[in-house]
């Protein structure tokens, strides 16, 4: 066989998973889970003859969507709902009105495709859904309309519940966003720091649009992987500077029980922007910035800033009051953190958009250091600077 047949045949050969044994295995039990539990729940919901169809054989491909890629636009939720009721009813509607069944099972696939593409809920199971439908039997048949809501709704409604619980259940985020999501913290034209270098996402829009046909994966999927793969690419070229290496280790900071008075007089006498909140432990357990103290002190243009904020100082000397006495009342318990051998790359686009420092933990979680929007720009330059010398950078950390 000449070489050039047997390339071509080799190309036809799918390169190996970068799925690991554990992603796999559940998958299968996912499938086993939600299969089992249609399977039971239908039976138990539906009448017990000979004329009900209580599970049907779309589900099984719905599964390996909802279960294997979960993060397929194709395994959405309203992919699988609205493509299986859309081709259901198309299905039906077809065998009612063409006689020919082959003619009938062309039709309701072309128009069961032709309307998920127009309600973008496209699914590849429904089109096995609209052939069911027509070409189902006499059981199937003398079903009706009744078909669209059972077995098709209610199957489709109990397998997707049984993939939402799963799924977030075993680790998994399901299901994704289709939208992005990402609001400007400054509620302006600009795009955020972070989209203004490299590929943007008007880029990312004109490049599918050209591409011109439907992928298996979400828009913001793809550009993260994009954005990893650069990020791999620089350190492949740069090497890596870690957290450990760049972040600031005499670290200011605060517990739950410090007063407001001796926060504030903290950030003013060090010119920080925010304290980290740690327990006795050390563990981090919030962060209170400047940003809560001007929130909770309800300042605007007509109270004037500085009254409001030292009323929010001003200790009362009651035993109880509603107005906030210690740093743990006004901090920020969601605290983004970051391992001391995290690389400080994989922080920019936290920082660009907005995080102005991130605390840096140690192995036992507790608090090792804190890394600022200065530390980060100070690193990168080194480094940047160390790769146009032809050199390694002096801070680099192995």
């Amino acid at each position: 066989m000449p070489d050039s047949i047997l390339l071509w045949f080799k190309s036809f050969i799918p390169p190996k998973s970068n799925v690991d044994r554990f992603e796999r295995m559940r998958s299968c039990v996912g499938s086993l889970f939600g299969i089992l539990l249609v399977g039971l729940a239908s039976y138990a919901i539906l009448p017990h003859d000979a004329r009900t169809v209580w599970l049907i054989a779309p589900m099984g491909a719905s599964a390996v969507l909802l279960f294997a890629v979960p993060a397929s636009p194709l395994a959405q939720p309203w992919s699988i709902i609205g493509g299986n009721l859309w081709s259901a009813l198309v299905g039906v509607t077809c065998v009612k009105l063409i006689p020919e069944p082959a003619l009938a099972a062309a039709v309701a696939i072309s128009l069961a495709i032709g309307g998920m593409f127009l309600l973008r809920c496209i699914h590849p199971p429904s089109g096995a859904v609209a052939l069911t439908a027509v070409l189902g039997g006499p059981v199937v048949h003398e079903m009706g309309y009744a078909f669209v809501l059972a077995p098709v709704l209610l199957n489709s409604a109990l397998l997707l519940l049984a993939a939402l619980f799963f799924n977030n259940a075993s680790g998994r985020r399901y299901p994704h966003a289709q939208q992005s999501a990402a609001a400007h913290p400054h509620q302006t034209r600009d795009e955020l720091p972070i989209a203004r270098l490299g590929f943007s996402h008007e880029d990312l829009d004109e490049v599918l649009k050209n591409y011109n046909q439907v992928i298996d994966i979400g828009r913001d999927d793809l550009e993260e992987i994009f954005m990893q793969t650069e990020m791999r690419a620089y350190h492949r070229r740069f090497g890596e500077t870690r957290c450990e290496a760049a972040m600031s280790r005499d670290v200011v900071a605060v517990e739950f029980a410090t007063s407001l008075d001796e926060a504030w007089r903290l950030l003013q006498s060090h010119r920080l922007r925010a304290l980290p909140v740690l327990d006795r432990a050390r563990h981090v357990i919030g962060i209170v910035s400047r940003s809560d103290f001007l929130e909770h002190a309800g300042a605007d243009v007509h109270t004037g800033l500085a009254g409001q904020l030292r009323k929010l100082l001003h200790r009362v000397p009651f035993t109880h009051s509603e107005k906030p006495e210690v740093v743990g009342q006004i901090m920020s318990g969601e605290v983004i953190s970051a391992g001391v051998d995290t690389p400080v790359l994989a922080l920019v686009p936290k920082m660009a958009d907005g995080l102005h420092q991130i605390p840096v933990v140690d192995v036992d979680g507790k608090l090792a250091g804190m890394l600022t929007q200065s530390d980060m720009i100070a690193a990168l330059y080194e480094k940047n600077l160390a790769a146009a010398r032809g050199a390694p950078g002096l801070r680099s950390a192995a």
